[in-house]
């Protein structure tokens, strides 16, 4: 490895909108997130599903009429 070339990897402070907090590795010494794991909906399983114009329930219509004619 080249010495001189590579930045300086250092502990990091990350700071989430939500006031999470942890430390990690990286070039900068401190950051700021939006969103983070603690409060991102898909994580915490707070996440909608979003039905637009019945497409869901067609799909369920439409496939369980072929689930029963096949039975």
């Amino acid at each position: 490895m080249k010495e001189g070339i590579h930045p300086n990897y250092q502990e990091c402070k990350v700071h989430c909108a939500c006031g999470h907090t942890w430390t990690t590795r990286s070039t900068k010494k401190e950051l700021n997130v939006e969103i983070c794991s603690a409060c991102h909906p898909f994580f915490t399983g707070k996440q909608k599903l979003v039905d637009t114009a019945g497409r869901v329930e067609r799909f369920q219509k439409k496939y369980a009429k072929k689930a029963q004619a096949t039975a």
